[in-house]
């Protein structure tokens, strides 16, 4: 890639996430009392129909994977699972995606699962994911996935965002940006204490 295309894509992304900013605080409600309770104590809102905390409504979902596939998420239900909201255009996300198929392939004999949620077109994130060979599951959010990370506590809509998940179905921690993985690898390892 050269420097005029990658200046392009980073103009691209920063001028996404602005908007994603602008958009998200123009959009929010007022905070209220429960807005300092915990991510997983909020309730969540009606995509896909579903009610309750934003898990039960991640896990009420069925997305597509990259082959046009239809996924039930609820398969990750009773599982420590790491939630990546991403984007192809987004340069942080695409520079996590190999340190986050590391981190899969670590931790699949513990149980403890890596998820991407892709917010682009079912084209682009295919082509992405064929060209890359990404190699933990991805599933195709479009548009949705932002309006998903919201009810996660990513109220500007930036990415990456990252959310992880316990066995027992709450969130532990959120990340905004580019993951420090020896901050989720703690993490990833306090879940077992």
């Amino acid at each position: 890639m050269n420097k005029q295309t990658l200046f392009t894509f980073a103009g691209i992304a920063v001028l996404a996430g602005a908007l994603g900013a602008y958009v998200g605080t123009r959009h929010q409600p007022a905070p209220t009392a429960a807005a300092s309770a915990p991510a997983d104590a909020h309730p969540a809102g009606h995509l896909a129909g579903a009610a309750g905390t934003p898990v039960e409504t991640l896990f009420a979902e069925t997305m597509n994977d990259p082959a046009g596939k239809a996924q039930a998420l609820a398969q990750w239900k009773g599982k420590p699972l790491v939630v990546n909201f991403w984007a192809p255009w987004c340069p942080p996300c695409v520079e996590e995606m190999p340190e986050l198929a590391d981190l899969a392939r670590e931790h699949s004999a513990k149980n403890i699962n890596v998820i991407g949620i892709g917010i682009d077109s079912p084209t682009n994130i295919a082509e992405f994911a064929t060209k890359f060979k990404i190699t933990y599951p991805i599933y195709v959010a479009g548009i949705n996935g932002t309006e998903l990370s919201r009810k996660f506590g990513n109220n500007a809509g930036g990415l990456p965002y990252t959310v992880l998940i316990g066995a027992d179905g709450l969130v532990k921690k959120t990340y905004l940006g580019r993951i420090k993985f020896d901050e989720l690898k703690a993490d990833l390892a306090a879940l077992k204490s």
